[in-house]
């Protein structure tokens, strides 16, 4: 549990401040105008609000305004590719998630979509408008650049493999590109500090290339031991760029002894931009504690599944969305003489 010194009055995690606070007037998504241009996300209106009947107590109190609960809807349901649509086509994507009332999509590479950097001018363009002509948001892409090789040549070529991406992004209108940590080469002594340091600073060089194109780098929570969440909070202080992010991973390793996600999650919590979400059954992992979390630090992104393949893959993300908005917090509205 935490001590006195690490809460809120109010309860919630005191927030680290090894970062700059989140500041949302920054956070971006494509603009849906699709002009080579980002605005800033807009908080949901009060009537977008899911809203459960308060008839009863509408009848019980005749001169009161009407009491409702409501869930807090600033994060966003959205799905990875990877691996539940990796089949899908981009019109299968489209059409499908549109069906199901899912918002956004982050894109993995080498999947069916095809969305990849081999693609000319012209076929960017046709992407970007067929996400213009959609409901469904590109929430951004999915690649598997990392840094912590020992070999200098294969960092600087997942460096610039970063970079063509982050110019993909920019084009289909994509406001980010996930990579990742993925564990430590193979060594002793002081390998571990050093590999962190090395991520941080290739992430550096991404982050200040992607800013001039407004895409923005997200370090997905991934690899042995490099998922540790003091660990990427080390890669984020090495890093020591506004537009470096974090993508929180749900993983089992956000857990401290006790089973709670807090501690873990105040390393990070204003520099998450996106949210990797896996199977909501699993009790093991503390899904309210999150989206309770997610909602003190106003977190208005998008929680994405991410989630095995399945025969039936529209049946399963029907399934996902149902316990998604289960575990959304509630808010209450007190009714007024």
């Amino acid at each position: 549990m935490l001590n006195s010194n690490q809460m809120h009055p109010a309860g919630e995690p005191k927030i680290s401040r090894d970062f700059p606070q989140l500041n949302h007037s920054r956070i971006i998504r494509p603009d849906l105008t699709r002009t080579h241009q980002h605005k800033p996300c807009q908080p949901l209106l009060a009537d977008q609000f899911w809203c459960f009947s308060q008839s009863k107590v509408a009848s019980e109190q005749p001169n009161a305004k009407l009491q409702r609960k409501e869930p807090i809807a600033m994060s966003r349901l959205g799905t990875i590719t990877y691996n539940i649509a990796k089949d899908w086509d981009l019109d299968r994507i489209l059409k499908s998630l549109e069906k199901l009332g899912y918002e956004g999509v982050e894109l993995r590479t080498s999947h069916a979509h095809k969305v990849e950097v081999n693609l000319n001018k012209a076929e960017r363009e046709a992407v970007r408008k067929r996400f213009e002509d959609s409901p469904v948001e590109i929430a951004g892409l999915g690649s598997a650049f990392e840094y912590q090789s020992d070999d200098p040549s294969v960092v600087k070529k997942n460096i610039e493999g970063t970079k063509e991406y982050v110019r993909l992004a920019h084009d289909i209108g994509a406001p980010g590109v996930k990579v990742r940590p993925n564990g430590i080469p193979k060594g002793t002594g002081l390998i571990l500090e050093k590999t962190l340091e090395q991520i941080g600073k290739a992430l550096h060089q991404v982050g200040e290339d992607a800013e001039n194109f407004g895409v923005e780098i997200r370090l997905e929570v991934h690899g042995a031991v490099t998922a540790e969440l003091p660990n990427i909070a080390k890669i984020i202080r090495y890093a020591d760029h506004p537009n470096v992010y974090v993508c929180w991973n749900s993983n089992p390793t956000d857990l401290q002894p006790d089973g709670t996600i807090q501690r873990n999650f105040a390393l990070v919590a204003n520099k998450i931009r996106e949210v990797h979400l896996h199977d909501l059954t699993d009790e093991k992992y503390p899904w309210r504690e999150l989206f309770r979390l997610l909602k003190a630090i106003k977190y208005n992104g998008f929680t994405l599944a991410e989630i095995p393949e399945s025969p039936d893959p529209e049946r399963v993300l029907t399934y996902f969305k149902a316990l998604w908005q289960a575990y959304q917090p509630f808010s209450s509205t007190t009714p007024k003489p």
